[in-house]
């Protein structure tokens, strides 16, 4: 069995994230820091809630919802800006099976450390895909960019959440090290942080290789 790190590392300077040191082991006997986390930073798991899809909090999903097989789409050939539409699943669209993960590769996560991160030059999920994803009972989605639309385009960001979210698709972004994963499907795992009433949260991403999941 092989495990695949698939989360960024939380670390001062990137967005929404800050850490200071509450206790020293030289003052106080241990070392402890209190973290500031926005609870969309890194790679993140979003609520419907965030979105207002449904009243469905980050506590509230089913931590077994959070696991299961997925497919990797390689979309590395794709150019800056363009959407991400049915056709360019090729022919996982056939062999995705209900409550299959879609994970989709891009390489954007190479851009984590630059101020490109955030603009809109990644691929960004369609509607129309988002709509087929929804229709195919598509369980959980993750992808490399900070989201899965355009985040300085409301309108857009909005309708492809609000497809997903309001059709029962769980979605992580922030994804790193998609081509550390050397087989078309995985076993894929994102457990985010259990909080109280939360729109999302960071999560802990992985992907397991070379395990039976057709059963």
């Amino acid at each position: 069995m092989k495990v695949v790190d698939l989360t960024l590392t939380l670390e001062p300077g990137m967005r929404g994230v800050e850490f200071e040191s509450k206790f020293t082991l030289a003052n106080d006997g241990w070392n402890a820091s209190t973290l500031h986390l926005y609870s969309h930073c890194g790679t993140h798991m979003d609520a419907p809630l965030h979105f207002e899809a449904a009243p469905q909090t980050i506590d509230q999903i089913p931590i077994e919802d959070c696991l299961g097989p997925a497919w990797v789409v390689d979309l590395t050939h794709l150019e800056p800006k363009t959407p991400i539409e049915v056709h360019h699943l090729q022919t996982v669209a056939d062999q995705h099976r209900p409550g299959d993960a879609l994970l989709f590769k891009t390489g954007w996560s190479r851009h984590v450390h630059d101020a490109a991160y955030y603009r809109d030059n990644f691929q960004p999920i369609s509607p129309e895909l988002a709509t087929w994803m929804v229709e195919h009972k598509v369980r959980l989605i993750g992808v490399e960019p900070p989201s899965v639309a355009d985040v300085n385009d409301l309108p857009a960001v909005t309708l492809v959440h609000k497809i997903l979210l309001g059709g029962n698709v769980i979605i992580v972004e922030g994804l790193t090290n998609l081509d550390a994963i050397t087989t078309p499907k995985c076993l894929f795992g994102a457990m985010p942080l259990k909080v109280a009433g939360g729109d999302g949260a960071p999560c802990r991403a992985f992907a397991i290789l070379d395990v039976p999941i057709d059963q």
